[in-house]
């Protein structure tokens, strides 16, 4: 017996199937996955919509164990993958550079999209140097919000540890509280950004998904525990395989995607749904070079003091493309 959920979810990803150009039947000649069990971090930002559309495609990869970890937090997702409770998810590049930095075991395989943070002010300001001297509220030190914007003020000669004061609080808290004047900035991902645009609070001083630097490096990536990644490649690849799919579902397909998203129960807001995925530029993992991003932000990282690491050492010791070159061929757009 299925549901009716079950079955429209499955016409609809059988029918961006169709559209996208690949099946979704993994090559012949593969073997099947060494484990029949996946583990994902389930958490409230809609910019990770990729993984939870290739929630299907998961299964046509041989995982009849699907699971996703509901978890809060700012370190939720890099802690569950370093520890081997998740196996694999989607996260910043900056967090999981600072985890690397200290040794633990992630691997990072590919990048996803650019650009979903976006920093807002309801102050007079007009640039990211403006913002010295300011109160910028975030989730906590160390977040993915702080080492992203930390990692921007580098590239401009700002000291983010002098230069602006830092204010804990919840985003929905910060919000308010950027409304309300008591905080100069605040720094917001999916979706903030869209809430905060639709109630017309503040404006955009940054948006990383249109202003360079920052739109032309990853801001989401694949990332996998690093003993999963060496016990499990065929595994490894067949998961990383259905994201991408699901990426590409997201970029062409955003009507399909939202009410996948809907459907699956992960959100109630299928406007807003939607509107986060037609702002993201889905559409770049073919395009950009992940080894890029890693090294630009481990670069502005190192001069802050916020890693000890050169480049170099994070990207030998903590990334692997094999996967994801392979998966390019395969995946031809």
């Amino acid at each position: 017996m299925i549901t009716r959920r079950d079955l429209m979810r499955g016409l609809a990803l059988a029918g961006a199937g169709g559209a996208l150009g690949w099946t979704l039947r993994p090559a012949a000649a593969e073997p099947p996955p060494e484990t029949a069990r996946i583990r994902l971090v389930q958490t409230f930002s809609m910019c990770q919509a990729p993984q939870y559309v290739a929630e299907e495609l998961l299964r046509t990869e041989g995982f009849t164990d699907v699971q996703y970890l509901k978890k809060e937090g700012p370190e939720a997702i890099a802690g569950a993958v370093a520890s081997g409770e998740a196996d694999i998810n989607l996260h910043f590049s900056g967090p999981l550079i600072l985890r690397l930095d200290r040794g633990e075991p992630v691997t990072i395989l590919a990048g996803v999209h650019p650009g979903c943070y976006e920093l807002f002010t309801a102050r007079p300001l007009r640039t990211l140097r403006d913002l010295k001297g300011k109160t910028v509220a975030i989730r906590a030190l160390g977040g993915p919000e702080h080492v992203f914007l930390s990692s921007m003020m580098a590239s401009l000669g700002l000291d983010p540890r002098q230069d602006v004061s830092w204010v804990i609080h919840p985003a929905a808290e910060s919000i308010e509280l950027l409304s309300q004047g008591k905080v100069d900035a605040f720094m917001g991902f999916p979706p903030q950004p869209q809430e905060l645009r639709m109630r017309k609070i503040g404006h955009v001083l940054v948006n990383s998904n249109v202003d360079r630097p920052w739109s032309q490096y990853f801001c989401c990536m694949v990332a996998a525990n690093r003993d999963f990644v060496r016990k499990h490649p065929v595994a490894t690849k067949r998961a990383l395989r259905a994201i991408l799919k699901g990426t590409d579902v997201c970029a062409l397909e955003p009507d399909r995607a939202s009410r996948l998203m809907v459907d699956s129960g992960r959100t109630q807001r299928y406007d807003l749904m939607r509107q986060v995925l037609k702002d993201i530029s889905y559409d770049r993992w073919r395009d950009y070079n992940p080894e890029d991003t890693i090294r630009f932000y481990a670069l502005r990282l190192h001069e802050v003091g916020m890693i000890k690491s050169a480049p170099q050492k994070i990207i030998t010791e903590g990334t692997d493309w094999r996967f994801l070159n392979e998966l390019k061929k395969e995946l031809k757009g």
